[in-house]
């Protein structure tokens, strides 16, 4: 028994240094934010006992330029920098699939001081909420969740 215990405290050392992330996973650069590529609202109705599908952003461009999404879904961009997103958006049924003739693009900027420091995760947000919108106006939040709930 006396040796299979450090054997075992070898063992569980190993297998935790294989758990951590790797330099790209998990590790925000100081000088970079990271910006959903594409997110979807949705609200849960308590009164109705269901989710309600909200609408669906993408970037499509910085500076006119198609962006390198990373593997989850981000994209990076550098702080105290002024750029020009384009973006489309999309509504969707009440299964959640999307309505082709809700599609719309709209423009966001972001200026110098939008991104003051870096190493934050950021999602555009179609609308300021899930229900009672219509139309593209992205609205920049450190949640995922919509900024406003609809009563």
């Amino acid at each position: 028994m006396p040796r299979v215990l450090p054997f075992l405290v070898v063992l569980l050392l190993l297998s935790g240094c294989q758990l951590l992330p790797s330099g790209t996973e998990g590790n925000n650069p100081a000088d970079r934010i990271l910006l959903s590529a594409q997110h979807c609202l949705s609200e849960y109705l308590e009164e109705q006992d269901r989710i309600h599908f909200g609408p669906c952003l993408k970037i499509i461009s910085v500076n006119g330029e198609k962006p390198v999404v990373r593997q989850d879904g981000f994209i990076e961009l550098p702080v105290a920098t002024a750029l020009h997103l384009q973006t489309t958006c999309v509504y969707r049924h009440a299964d959640g699939t999307p309505i082709p003739a809700t599609v719309s693009t709209a423009p966001f900027e972001i200026k110098t001081n939008t991104f003051p420091s870096g190493g934050q995760r950021w999602y555009l947000h179609a609308h300021r909420q899930a229900r009672g919108v219509t139309g593209c106006e992205p609205t920049l939040a450190r949640s995922i969740y919509p900024t406003y709930k609809t009563e």
